[in-house]
């Protein structure tokens, strides 16, 4: 199997391979991780497709927007598959990560393990509350927000996640981008603005079940 590495992003930062499919390359992976873990050496386009609820056609049609994939007769070699999209995605090494907000949603991103299983590290999280600053919680150091640049430095962390609430996140971001932080997962209800070198993925709860509720009542 090949893979080549692919520009997902024109000049003007848009996308070149479709966001559907590139979500759906998180998918891929998790499903050859769990085949892997439960044993299984090789899988295909039909098994693969039909653990997410796709047909194998496309399956195939997306994953070719990365190259080669697949052995004639065989199928896709599981741990060749998760290193191939491990090293289109980037998380074919381990990202130190930062985390701004250190309330209830805050801790419970802390305590998640999926994180560092697939190539995710919390390293410093940050807070304005000085009963927190200088503890350590679940392992991770608690700093003041003046060290922000200085630990974002000494850590080469270039992904924050936010998780503060909506009326003083576009401050925090302001602050996180200047520092040079170049990815921003955003966890505040609200809508973000930053520059167009760096990205942004909002996660609303609230929106998702919104969305969920839709295709609830309306299927």
């Amino acid at each position: 199997m090949t893979d080549k590495k692919t520009q997902l992003f024109n000049a003007d930062g848009d996308p070149t391979v479709p966001r559907a499919v590139m979500g759906r390359l998180s998918l891929y992976l998790r499903e050859a991780q769990h085949l892997l873990r439960d044993g299984n050496e090789t899988t295909n386009s039909t098994e693969l497709g039909k653990l997410l609820g796709l047909n194998g056609a496309q399956v195939r049609k997306d994953l070719a927007h990365f190259g080669q994939f697949g052995h004639p007769g065989i199928g896709y070699k599981c741990q060749e598959l998760v290193f191939a999209i491990k090293r289109i995605m980037g998380t074919d090494s381990t990202w130190n990560v930062a985390l701004v907000g250190i309330g209830n949603l805050g801790r419970a991103l802390l305590r998640y393990k999926g994180f560092n299983q697939q190539g995710f590290r919390f390293v410093a999280a940050f807070d304005v509350d000085p009963k927190l600053i200088g503890t350590r919680i679940e392992g991770v150091p608690v700093y003041s927000m003046d060290q922000l640049r200085t630990v974002a430095w000494e850590h080469k962390i270039r992904l924050a996640a936010i998780a503060v609430p909506s009326q003083v996140a576009q401050s925090i971001a302001d602050v996180v981008v200047e520092i040079g932080v170049e990815g921003i997962l955003n966890f505040a209800p609200v809508t973000i603005n930053v520059p167009d070198n760096v990205r942004v993925i909002g996660v609303d709860l609230a929106m998702e079940l919104e969305q969920l509720a839709f295709t609830v009542v309306n299927r």
